[in-house]
C-alpha cells in the first residue's frame, strides 16, 4: 500500500476563540454539537470564517505534539524547532506538553492551540471536532513517514497467532489511537480475534505504556505502532529479543501537523513555509527514525485509509 495512502498558564487562561460557521452564513456543517464547521468546497476540512474579524493572528502562538510517549520528552526535543519557528515567524512560540489526545483536541477546539502535531487516528477527530487543517508530516526527503500496527508478545510466550489471545489480557493504547485501538478493532477480526468479544481491551494510556506493561507481565499482548516500538528499542528500553511480532498491518500515514482553521491566511501560509524550510537536527533524526524534514500532505487522499478504519469500526468522528 502507498505510504502517502507552556508562560503556558497565562496563555491557556485566555478565553477560547474557536468559531463555527459564520453567523447567518449558509453552509453544509461538517461537525456536530456546538461546532458545525462549514465545508463549502467539499475537501472534508473546515472552511476559514468568511468574517475577517474572526481570523486570528496573535503575537504568541501555542503548539503541542501528540502525546504518543512521555510528553516531557518532546518539550526539550522540539526546542530547536520551536526556536526556528520563533525566528522564522518573528513572534513568540510556546510549546505546551499535553497529557492526552483528547486534551490536545479540546485545546485546539477552544482556541488555545494554534497548531499541533496529531497522531494518525486523532487527526481525523481533530479535523471533525476541532477544525484542524492538516498540512505537513515527517519525512525522509520527499517520502512521507509511515508505520504499521503491530501485535507484540513476549518472546518466550507460547502464543503463535492472534487467535491464541482469546480470553487474555490485551493492551490497547487510547480510544482515539489508530494503531493502538481503531485499527485492531478493524483488522484483528480477520485474524480470528474479535475485540470486545474474544477479549476486553485494556486502555494503557499510551503505546509506550502498553509495551512496558507487556514486558512487566501486566499484559499478554499489546497492539502498538511499529515506529514507537522501534524508537524504544533504539533507546535501549526494549531489547530486540524481548518481544515477538505476531501480526503486522499494511502501512498507515504517520502523525500530521495541523493549524487551526481560523488562522489568518497569511499566518497560515507563513507557518507552512517555516515548516518546509526546516531541516531536522541530529536529535530529532535520532528520535524519529531518521526523518529529515516535513513534506506537504493532502488530508482527503493521504488519510483515506485511516478514515476507512474509523468508519469500519463505527467510531463517531463528527
Amino acid at each position: 500500500m502507498n505510504a502517502r495512502l507552556a508562560f503556558v498558564a497565562l496563555v491557556l487562561a485566555v478565553p477560547g476563540h474557536a468559531h463555527a460557521a459564520d453567523s447567518g452564513a449558509s453552509c453544509d456543517p461538517m461537525g456536530a454539537g456546538q461546532l458545525p464547521y462549514c465545508d463549502r468546497d467539499g475537501d472534508l476540512l473546515a472552511d476559514r470564517p468568511n468574517d475577517e474579524s474572526l481570523w486570528r493572528n496573535p503575537p504568541t502562538l501555542v503548539w503541542a505534539y501528540a502525546p504518543i510517549e512521555d510528553p516531557a520528552v518532546y518539550a526539550e526535543l522540539f526546542k530547536p524547532f520551536t526556536e526556528h519557528l520563533a525566528t522564522c515567524l518573528n513572534r513568540q512560540i510556546v510549546y505546551y506538553p499535553v497529557e492526552s489526545s483528547s486534551a490536545e483536541i479540546s485545546a485546539m477546539r477552544s482556541g488555545r492551540l494554534h497548531f499541533a502535531g496529531f497522531s494518525t487516528g486523532s487527526t481525523v477527530v481533530a479535523v471533525n471536532q476541532a477544525g484542524a487543517i492538516p498540512f505537513a508530516a515527517k519525512a525522509i526527503g520527499d517520502q512521507m513517514r509511515s508505520y504499521s500496527l503491530v501485535a507484540v508478545v513476549k518472546a518466550d510466550s507460547g502464543f503463535e497467532t492472534l487467535a491464541d489471545l482469546a480470553g487474555r489480557r490485551v493492551a490497547h493504547a487510547t480510544p482515539t489511537s489508530n494503531s493502538g485501538n481503531l485499527a485492531p478493532r478493524a483488522l484483528f477480526p480477520e485474524q480470528g480475534l474479535v475485540p470486545d468479544l474474544d477479549y476486553d481491551p485494556i486502555m494503557s494510556g499510551g503505546h509506550d505504556r502498553s509495551i512496558l506493561g507487556l514486558l512487566s507481565g501486566d499484559y499478554d499482548m499489546a497492539a502498538v505502532a511499529s515506529d514507537v516500538l522501534e524508537r524504544m528499542q533504539e533507546r535501549g528500553l526494549v531489547a530486540p529479543d524481548d518481544v515477538r511480532i505476531l501480526y503486522e498491518s499494511a502501512p498507515f500515514p504517520t502523525s500530521s501537523f495541523a493549524y487551526a482553521h481560523d488562522l489568518d491566511p497569511h499566518l497560515a501560509r507563513d507557518l507552512q513555509s517555516c515548516f518546509f524550510n526546516f531541516t531536522f537536527p541530529s536529535q530529532l533524526r535520532a528520535e524519529f527514525n531518521g526523518d529529515t524534514n516535513f513534506v506537504p500532505i493532502d488530508y482527503q487522499t493521504d488519510w483515506a485509509v485511516v478514515r476507512a478504519v474509523t468508519e469500519r469500526v463505527g467510531v463517531m468522528i463528527e
